[in-house]
């Protein structure tokens, strides 16, 4: 019988080697890409997608960034999902020629690792939508390391307007938080808001304003490979060098938000859903432009609902498009019809109260859409105002009219052939049979009629 000693040591033995041969699982670096305007749709993709890294405790997200702003709302609520996360993330402005503006530099600031590609920017990060616009001169140019000037803060003068004073003054409160959190430089964060400044990511990295510049995704991870990072109330060291890369692409839900979130098709979602209600409306039964334009105007309603909406910009549209329905139905020689037309563009050009890139609804799509609404609304008001003008030609009101041939004498009520058919009918003086007659009205099946002109009655 064997040793029992000798057996646990030949066990233990077998258990290390085992161990060491045991294939050591790569870390996983989850990386999403935000390109264009920061709103609802890029919101939910990275909100989601980080809540999704953290489930599967992946050891770096990746937010690959060209962005030139986008909404306040939308960029506060990524920040706090980054804030929140207990896996680190670095916003990589990427690729070369891109930029992080305005929100771009928030959601930069806010990360636990900063880092831009070559021939990238960041900067202009002042809150533009309640800006002023000032006496019209040339802001000083940005040189790095020097004082702002006192003119070049508008929001410090006490002729600024208030409104504005206090949303530069919580934007430059923000930014500086979030660069004291991550160690940043704190200054030019405050200028990047109250001057609306920018920089190159070289003047960044010497600036100590990002983290690094890296040439793509891969000379990212060298460089990070080994870096501790502050999470809490512990520190993490990136292990960065064999990671596994997973590109999250935006899914069907994220791509239609990002769709109807667009603001020019939610302006065409909107009219779709209006004409379509109006064609319903004015004939009732066809229950096809009421369905396509009950869910067009719903859709609409709710990408506009996350959007800094005009309500006297849209007024403005309903009353153009009542206008010049109207034109057709009253004789103004035109007025109502130009009124409206001016009316709908004024509307269409207030209607995203806001000048954030990307939010705004570009000259070269109210215009065709104004005259296709001008055409639309002609053509189909005149079509019922000639509809009314024709005679019936159905029911009982187009009995009113039709001529006959009494069948019979009569001196108050008899026969006569009207339309190919028999009616009983009364009248209030005596016909002779074969005279001519003109129905005046109906009840019932009784018609009241009187000689047609030139006929001669008993």
């Amino acid at each position: 019988m064997a040793d029992p000693l000798h057996f646990l040591s030949r066990l233990v033995l077998f258990v290390c080697l085992t161990l060491l041969a045991a294939p050591v699982s790569a870390a996983t670096v989850r990386v999403l890409t935000v390109q264009g305007a920061i709103g609802p749709a890029s919101a939910d993709y990275l909100l989601r997608g980080i809540k999704k890294a953290n489930d599967d405790q992946a050891h770096l997200i990746v937010i690959e960034m060209d962005t030139p702003g986008g909404l306040d709302t939308s960029m506060r609520d990524i920040i706090k999902a980054i804030l929140a996360s207990p896996v680190p993330v670095a916003t990589y402005v990427s690729p070369q020629g891109a930029r992080a503006a305005s929100a771009g530099t928030y959601i930069l600031y806010a990360s636990h690792i900063a880092a831009m590609a070559p021939a990238t920017n960041l900067g202009a990060a002042t809150p533009v939508e309640l800006a002023p616009s000032g006496d019209g001169k040339p802001a000083a140019p940005d040189k790095p390391g020097s004082s702002p000037p006192e003119a070049a803060k508008p929001p410090d003068t006490p002729s600024g307007d208030p409104k504005m004073r206090k949303a530069v003054h919580d934007a430059a409160a923000y930014i500086r938080s979030l660069a004291e959190l991550r160690g940043r430089n704190v200054e030019w964060a405050e200028r990047a808001v109250r001057e609306a400044v920018s920089l190159p990511a070289s003047e960044a990295l010497a600036l100590k304003v990002v983290d690094l510049v890296a040439v793509d995704l891969g000379d990212l991870l060298k460089q990070v490979d080994g870096r501790a990072i502050r999470m809490g109330g512990e520190t993490v060291t990136l292990d960065t060098a064999n990671a596994v890369i997973e590109r999250v692409q935006p899914d069907w839900r994220s791509r239609l938000l990002a769709v109807i979130g667009d603001p020019g098709i939610a302006y065409i979602l909107m009219l779709l859903g209006i004409y379509g209600l109006i064609y319903e409306f004015s004939n009732p039964g066809m229950l096809f432009p009421g369905v396509v334009g009950g869910i067009c105007l719903l859709l609409a309603l709710f990408a506009l609902q996350v959007m800094p909406i005009s309500y006297a910009g849209l007024a403005l549209m309903i009353l153009g498009i009542v206008l010049m329905i109207s034109e057709a139905f009253i004789p103004s020689f035109g007025a109502l019809g130009l009124g409206g037309i001016i009316a709908f563009v004024i509307g269409s050009v207030m209607l995203i109260d806001t000048d954030v890139p990307g939010y705004g609804i570009p000259w070269m799509l109210i215009v065709p859409v104004a005259a296709a609404s001008a055409l639309f609304s002609f053509f189909v008001a005149g079509m019922a105002v000639k509809a009314r003008a024709r005679p019936v030609v159905t029911g009982a009101e187009e009995m009113i009219g039709a001529a006959g041939e009494m069948l019979e004498d009569i001196e108050h009520e008899g026969w006569a052939h009207i339309h190919g058919e028999r009616w009983r009918v009364r009248s209030n003086v005596p016909l002779k049979r074969g005279s001519r007659v003109r129905v005046l009205a109906r009840h019932d099946l009784v018609l009241d009629v009187e000689p047609l002109q030139g006929e001669k009655h008993v």
